[in-house]
């Protein structure tokens, strides 16, 4: 015999906050780069924007987990079920 679900839990649904996390990264990056010349040094630049994509996209993850943990119903999110186990599974 198998579990029943007992129930069930709304957790965000990650797959569709995707969009959400890529948006704000790029936010973060035109706002901190927007002020860079528009013509730069190959061999120097690609570094710092490298750094400033890492940066941004860790930025954007901390307020949306942040968000998530305070204000979860402004996000999409799912039920998932969770199981309770028959007397029959449980070692006596």
């Amino acid at each position: 015999m198998g579990n029943e679900v007992a129930g069930h839990h709304d957790v965000p649904d990650w797959p569709k906050m995707g969009p959400s996390l890529l948006i704000a990264t790029c936010l973060i990056l035109a706002i901190r780069t927007a002020k860079w010349p528009a013509h730069f040094d190959e061999k120097v630049s690609a570094m710092d924007l490298e750094r400033e994509i890492e940066y941004a996209a860790h930025l954007a993850s901390r307020v949306l987990s942040k968000l998530i943990s305070f204000r979860p119903g402004i996000f999409p999110s799912k039920k998932e079920p969770w199981f309770q186990a028959n007397d029959e599974d449980v070692p006596k």
